[in-house]
């Protein structure tokens, strides 16, 4: 597991009339010393306006890939749903050659009703969507073992929730990154049952890199003292969201500011 502790922005790509408030994001994002940015493969805004303004997930990635120098980037999540996981394979493969090596490929079973009805997917139930991606996940790892030319490194493969008969189990067959939504005493006992699907399938738990979203945390303090609580528990990478048109990385700095001070 990484000791180092990552920050990731989710700039997420809604309320934004104009792209280049994104790019804008990104960039700024870089400039201060986000280690991830990560966007929502999504087809409408999650709150506020319904009908607002949004962008695409795979087409801003393969943008933010030439952008970028530094940083690693993805979605957090992608829909298993709205892609083909053979050409899911192959556009994160394509990312990751743009980049230079630095795409993450966060991917989930999907929830947004909305996504799906709008855009002419069959909704299913949660059942049914977490079985689906766990017959997408050996897909993907299969069709990157024959992609020519190959990913130019292992490309991590992130998976969120807590869902604890499903999700986890697919986590511990096949995830490098667990991102989770939860408080610590939640945690604890989610991971808990992550180590006995790993012990299940022969995987050491710890070889999984454990996320956390910092959500709901309106005050900076009590922020950090979340951030010190969760990563005293072994989570690596903290994830903060910003939302359009002006995408706010005051907090995001803050929480740099935090990392840099852990390490000295």
């Amino acid at each position: 597991m990484t000791s180092r502790v990552r920050i990731g922005v989710q700039i997420q790509p809604q309320h934004s009339p104009d792209y280049a408030l994104i790019r804008d994001a990104v960039r700024r994002a870089e400039d201060i010393g986000v280690d991830i940015a990560f966007n929502w493969d999504h087809f409408y805004p999650l709150h506020g306006e319904p009908d607002g303004a949004h962008f695409e997930c795979w087409t801003m990635l393969g943008a933010w890939a030439e952008q970028t120098e530094r940083i690693e980037f993805g979605p957090l999540v992608t829909c298993n749903s709205y892609r083909n996981p053979d050409l899911l394979a192959d556009m994160a493969r394509t990312v990751d050659h743009i980049s230079g090596g630095r795409v993450i490929l966060g991917v989930g079973s999907g929830w947004f009703e909305r996504d799906y009805t709008e855009y002419g997917y069959d909704f299913g139930t949660a059942g049914s969507r977490l079985d689906a991606l766990g017959e997408a996940l050996p897909r993907i790892e299969t069709r990157f073992s024959k992609l020519n030319p190959a990913p130019t490194r292992k490309i991590p493969l992130l998976i969120g929730g807590g869902g604890e008969r499903k999700t986890l189990r697919h986590v511990a067959a096949h995830a490098d990154i667990w991102h989770s939504f939860v408080d610590v005493e939640t945690y604890r006992r989610k991971s808990a049952i992550l180590a006995e699907h790993c012990a299940a399938v022969g995987r050491d738990a710890s070889s999984i890199e454990r996320s956390a979203e910092l959500k709901g945390r309106t005050n900076t303090d009590d922020l950090l003292r979340f951030a010190d609580d969760i990563t005293a528990e072994g989570v690596s990478l903290l994830t903060y969201a910003v939302n359009g048109p002006d995408y706010d990385l005051s907090t995001v700095k803050r929480l740099i500011e935090w990392r840099d001070a852990r390490e000295g």
